[in-house]
């Protein structure tokens, strides 16, 4: 019999390709796209989205095509409370959330992963460009083939039981021929763009949407330099992030950089683009991959963001499961609330949460 498979569907070329690949390597391929859309008129209606309502009629179409089972699952709820309300949660105490890591960590590879197992599947997968391996007894993952796609950023939470569950057929694949596999056999997606914005919010306006989800909370408030002084106004904390520069609204004939997010005082601290550059942090929520803990000090690579080059750090394990990470040379607009990436190599070490900016 079969080993059966429960993918994740956005409708997108990556998973639609994903879902045609393990067909025909014989799995039992059943289509699920994750209904997490909250009610919202204006973004059903969107194109592209990877939840949208036009997201899932391409998904159903694919499905089709394949002559795969294909259900649409509500994940609307468990979404809201680990992705959304986290997400304004954190800008609101002056983070930067990543939410495509939240919803790795408790809707694809837990939440589905769960639901696959009710449908009696062995496993979940997903169209994300990574290697699941299995090496020494232990399950490991490496990046892509696709150095300039690569996704193991977001995947570093994956425990030992979701990674030995999980397929990511696209993994070995460069992009340009997993959109040549689905032109071959006609796919209609095969020249969909990919969804770059965050998939909640279409217009990429973050601050905006939450200004509109608790509209109480965002206030207006002071810039200040780093010694206090007032420079102007600012129209609430959640619209600004570290090292931001454009669309301060305000003018100061030298390029200023928020390099500061107060909560309890409502300010947003302004300073040159040398107050970004930083070479320590304590990170917290750590997972490691390949290893249960850390012991002492270890050289890496480490990212500081998704589209960062991996650069030499060490790594010093602390109290509470926390550790400390030196770079060898300053890292631009480290972020508390945003993920730091573990490698050697082209191997995903595992990461945590910026907590502390030293």
């Amino acid at each position: 019999m079969n080993k059966k498979v429960v993918i994740g569907m956005s409708g997108g070329v990556d998973s639609s390709v994903a879902a045609y690949l393990l067909k025909q390597q014989g799995y039992d391929v059943i289509g699920v796209t994750m209904q997490v859309w909250q009610e919202d008129e204006e973004y059903e209606a969107v194109e592209g989205g990877c939840c949208s309502l036009s997201a899932v009629e391409d998904a159903r179409r694919v499905a089709y095509k394949l002559d795969i089972p294909f259900y649409v699952m509500n994940f609307k709820d468990i979404f809201k409370k680990n992705v959304i309300d986290y997400f304004i949660d954190e800008y609101m105490q002056g983070r930067t959330p990543n939410p495509c890591v939240a919803c790795n960590k408790f809707i694809k590879f837990d939440a589905l992963l769960k639901k696959a197992m009710e449908l009696g599947a062995d496993y979940v997968a997903t169209g994300h460009y990574a290697v699941v391996e299995k090496h020494d007894n232990r399950y490991i993952l490496r990046k892509s083939e696709d150095d300039k796609k690569d996704q193991t950023y977001a995947l570093y939470n994956l425990t030992q039981f979701q990674l030995e569950h999980t397929l990511m057929p696209c993994g070995v694949y460069k992009k340009e021929r997993i959109r040549e596999i689905a032109k071959e056999i006609g796919l209609l997606v095969h020249n969909k763009k990919d969804s770059e914005e965050i998939c909640f919010i279409p217009d990429n306006d973050h601050g905006g949407y939450i200004k509109k989800q608790v509209p109480s909370k965002v206030k207006p408030g002071n810039f200040v330099d780093k010694e206090g002084n007032v420079l102007g106004r600012h129209k609430g904390i959640v619209y600004y992030t570290i090292g931001q520069r454009k669309g301060l609204g305000i003018a100061f004939g030298v390029p200023m950089y928020v390099t500061d997010i107060n909560p309890l005082r409502n300010e947003v601290v302004l300073g040159s683009e040398n107050d970004i550059f930083k070479t320590e942090l304590i990170a917290k929520d750590i997972n490691f991959i390949p290893f249960d803990s850390l012991q002492g000090t270890m050289e890496i690579q480490a990212k500081v963001r998704y589209s960062a080059k991996p650069s030499r750090a060490w790594i010093t394990a602390l109290d509470n499961g926390r550790v400390k990470v030196e770079f060898e040379n300053k890292q631009r607009a480290i972020t508390k609330g945003q993920s730091v990436v573990f490698y050697n190599n082209d191997l995903l070490l595992g990461g945590g949460v910026i907590d502390e900016i030293l």
